[in-house]
């Protein structure tokens, strides 16, 4: 026997780590960890772990049709892999690779428990198109640009990296089972069980894609995909969306390959999920005044743009990309707060929120990051409000005091914030 271990690959098809398992062995015992490492972090009304329980529970009963268990645990996974793989005389242990800082950590770790054990641990690459070292530079350092990265990126694309894994052709290697375990319910894990909000689709909208690049940056339409959260868990192939990108939409494309980027960057460049890529600016002296931070929290600055943003982001945990730069533009720029507290924000907030994507996108907009717009540009809210939501239908969904004596004014004036920003940055990167 061998265990495939499910972590942010929730679904059968078209699975890399799962197909090297089932293609290579007899009697695979898939299993889930409800990771208490990460769980007892969050709040106890988090959505995403609503969103998981579902797709787990989803997740059984496909496996059950299959006449397999799929069996789920919550616990430590550092210290539960380990003891399931002994107590089931599993002889490997297959999963698929995570890049982030932690999850590196807590592979490392079951790595060398299971090694301990005589236990082989076998990763495949089943979240992004290249990983690791797949895009290089010609002297083997990796790239820090996107536009070369993208290039790069595409030269290196065909069918091959693009092609489904077919799961179904070995199905007969799952593990039988007569009898299906309980899942632990999210009232056992101290979760509640309250939707805020329905979850987005996972079906992939053809002629939003094949539209992107012409509606991608109005907030007030359906212009984006909306499928973050599915490829954040892997309840959809990136392979899958890469072929509907690469079909329909080349814009939508390059979105993926930015999702690409971030996951190199932060493998590369580790201290960048704390720490700004460029270190020069951690040198910044940021105001961080909490009451300009609670007013940007709740969607209460005086700038619609940017309180549209906040408050569908607090009703919805989503909030469109283009407002996601116009929001941390002003919080970093205009009130000069940490770009991480933002992030943490993000972190507690987003849906879809994936470390490497939103630290670079937050070190994109505070300018301290790879391939950063630099610290002197500064986001116009109004000017971005006029060009992207004109008739502003976007804001008055989320802001409906809008336009009336009841909206609060302004907490900052921009054209004295910008000039703030500007000599604030340039004075802390050029003392040192």
């Amino acid at each position: 026997m061998v265990l495939f271990w499910h972590r942010r690959d929730l679904r059968i098809h078209d699975n890399a780590g799962r197909y090297q398992a089932l293609k290579n062995n007899r009697e695979v015992q898939p299993i889930f960890v409800f990771d208490t490492t990460i769980l007892d972090r969050l709040p106890k009304n988090d959505q995403r772990v609503i969103f998981i329980h579902r797709e787990i529970t989803r997740l059984k009963k496909e496996y059950a049709k299959l006449g397999c268990d799929f069996r789920v645990f919550y616990g430590d996974p550092t210290k539960l892999v380990p003891q399931i793989a002994n107590e089931t005389k599993a002889s490997a242990v297959y999963t698929n690779r995570d890049y982030e800082p932690k999850a590196l950590a807590r592979d490392k770790a079951v790595f060398e428990s299971l090694e301990n054990l005589n236990i082989e641990f076998k990763g495949s690459k089943d979240h992004v198109i290249f990983e690791k070292n797949e895009v290089l530079k010609a002297d083997g350092t990796p790239y820090s640009v996107f536009t070369p990265y993208s290039r790069k990126w595409l030269e290196k694309l065909n069918s091959f990296y693009l092609r489904s894994y077919p799961n179904e052709k070995y199905l007969d290697s799952l593990h039988p089972s007569t009898t299906q375990s309980e899942i632990p319910s999210l009232k056992e894990m101290g979760f509640g069980e309250e939707l805020f909000h329905p979850f987005p689709s996972r079906e992939f909208d053809l002629e939003v894609i094949a539209l992107y690049d012409q509606k991608r940056d109005l907030p007030s339409i359906k212009g984006t995909s909306k499928l973050g959260l599915h490829l954040r868990f892997g309840t959809i192939s990136i392979r899958e969306l890469a072929r509907v990108g690469q079909k329909k939409n080349a814009t939508y494309l390059k979105e993926l390959i930015w999702r690409d980027f971030y996951q190199a960057i932060l493998y590369h460049f580790p201290h960048s999920a704390q720490n700004s890529f460029r270190p020069e600016y951690d040198q910044i002296e940021w105001l961080n005044e909490e009451h300009l931070f609670q007013l940007w929290c709740e969607g209460k600055t005086g700038y619609p743009m940017v309180d549209a943003g906040m408050r569908e982001l607090n009703a919805t945990g989503y909030m469109h990309n283009r407002v996601r730069m116009v929001v941390a533009s002003f919080l970093t720029k205009h009130l000069l707060i940490d770009w991480r507290w933002g992030e943490t924000y993000f972190a507690e907030k987003l849906l879809d929120y994936d470390l490497a994507s939103n630290v670079g996108g937050w070190q994109w907009a505070a300018g301290c990051g790879c391939d950063a717009a630099p610290y002197f540009r500064v986001f116009n809210p109004a000017s971005q409000q006029q060009k992207f939501d004109p008739e502003a239908r976007y804001i008055r969904k989320w802001v409906p005091e809008y336009g009336t004596p009841s909206y609060v004014q302004p907490c900052v004036e921009h054209k004295m914030a910008r000039e703030r920003a500007i000599s604030h940055y340039k004075y802390h990167l050029n003392k040192g």
